[in-house]
């Protein structure tokens, strides 16, 4: 389904589409927690970016991301989009607080 909405969805300037991770359902020591005790990861993929700002003189600023990334977010900000029933963020590349090497 990700890939569906990259395609149908595309950023402009230095806005970057992402969509968080899942929270975990489960402890380390394998108890379920209910949905209102499993709390959101600030943690998303990164499914489409724009070309990228532009410089006063017109030129293109590099975007920071790329698709693919593991990122962090920040954890209110962006804007919400609900297509077939998932939910994604736009953000804007400076908004992005790094990215997660694994």
């Amino acid at each position: 389904m990700a890939t569906g909405i990259a395609k149908r969805f595309t950023p402009l300037l230095d806005r970057v589409l992402v969509q968080r991770l899942k929270p975990e359902a489960k402890t380390a020591s394998g108890l379920f927690l209910p949905e209102s005790a499993a709390k959101a990861p600030n943690y998303a993929t990164v499914l489409a970016v724009g070309p990228g700002g532009r410089t006063r003189d017109g030129d293109i600023l590099p975007m920071n991301v790329k698709v693919g990334d593991k990122v962090v977010v920040p954890e209110y900000g962006g804007m919400t989009l609900k297509f077939e029933d998932e939910e994604f963020q736009v953000f804007r590349d400076a908004d992005i607080m790094g990215i997660l090497n694994e």
